[in-house]
């Protein structure tokens, strides 16, 4: 059998052999062992040396026409079965949408991130503004600036963390509202600020206490300020919070960069004052700490303690959320637990 008819006979055949192929690994099988470096085309290819030379030419056109025909074929078979190949995928992997969609859980706001918000809703409702600042401060502003000097005895009810011998992560944050009282313009009105943020203690590490916390901060300067705004104050955040039947007392305390210095208590939201778990039977419940500002505070700021009065307070979010959802532990708020966080996805 000379090489053209081999060439015809095997032309035929693969043709045969593509349109039989049922998927893309027999089609791939079919192309390297018909064109692959060790196909029969190449063998003919390789006989041509032992053809007369007025042959060679018209063998190796024929060669190539072969070769060209079947790559074609192979190509056009090739697309066919992809396309059969999707066409399957597809009808395998088609949505029923009769069926139930599956619920896609979605996240909340944090607890606490929703009692703070609460609580600047309500100051920003009494013309207060809502001022941040930053969580590594000076010792100058975090205690010098509140009264509270070096070796002063009041530094031991806040055991800090400090990075270096003026500089600190804050305790409270009152810097703030130090640094605010510096550059505000008592031309243009009052001041009047809340400070929320994160603060750092070294504490005891129990149900109720927590290196790690959050604090929202109060200040009013202002002529004429009084206890009675500060009282008055206060009531409308504990009306907003626990209920318009709640009642506000102040108690004699000390802190050194208020004078005088009150804690803020108020009535049992559980039993109304008549006395239970909550309110350790008393009737009443620790809020906060607040009281006057201090003139030297005030002249420190550079503001003239003869002219203008103030009053501050400083409340927990961590405490309040603890009181308001029967919390027993304040480390629940920080393990990221989502069965703990989930029951609040309604509030």
């Amino acid at each position: 059998m000379s090489l053209q008819e081999q060439l015809e006979t095997l032309e035929k055949e693969t043709l045969q052999q593509i349109d039989n192929a049922t998927d893309l690994d027999a089609l791939n099988q079919i192309r390297v062992q018909t064109l692959g470096k060790k196909g029969p085309i190449t063998e003919v290819l390789r006989g041509m040396k032992d053809l007369a030379p007025e042959e060679r030419p018209k063998v190796g056109s024929f060669a190539n026409q072969v070769r060209d025909t079947l790559t074609q074929q192979i190509e056009e078979k090739k697309a066919v079965l992809e396309t059969e190949a999707l066409n399957q995928a597809l009808a395998a992997e088609s949505i029923d949408v009769t069926l139930p969609g599956k619920q896609i859980p979605q996240g909340t706001r944090h607890i606490l991130n929703k009692i703070i918000e609460e609580i600047e809703d309500i100051f920003v409702g009494m013309g207060y503004q809502i001022i941040e600042g930053s969580e590594v401060e000076q010792d100058y502003y975090n205690f010098e600036r509140m009264n509270i000097p070096k070796n002063h005895p009041a530094r031991d009810m806040q055991d800090t963390f400090y990075i270096s011998d003026e500089l600190l992560i804050r305790t409270h944050t009152s810097p703030v509202q130090a640094r605010t009282m510096e550059t505000h313009d008592f031309s243009k009105g009052p001041l009047r600020m809340i400070s929320p943020g994160k603060v750092f203690r070294r504490d005891t590490d129990d149900a109720t206490h927590s290196h790690q916390f959050h604090q929202i901060e109060g200040l009013v300067v202002d002529k004429h300020i009084t206890m009675g705004d500060l009282k008055g104050t206060l009531e409308v955040l504990m009306k907003k919070m626990f209920g318009e039947n709640r009642e506000v007392r102040l108690r004699p305390s000390y802190f050194p960069f208020t004078e005088p210095s009150v804690e803020a208590d108020v009535s049992c939201f559980k039993c109304g004052g008549k006395g239970c778990n909550v309110c350790k039977n008393t009737g009443w419940i620790e809020i906060l700490g607040s009281g006057m500002v201090h003139p030297d505070v005030l002249e420190m700021s550079g503001i003239d303690s003869r002219e203008y009065t103030g009053f501050a307070f400083g409340l927990g979010p961590d405490r309040i959320a603890m009181l308001r959802y029967g919390v027993n532990d304040i480390r629940s708020f920080y393990l990221n637990d989502t069965r703990f966080i989930d029951q609040f996805k309604g509030e």
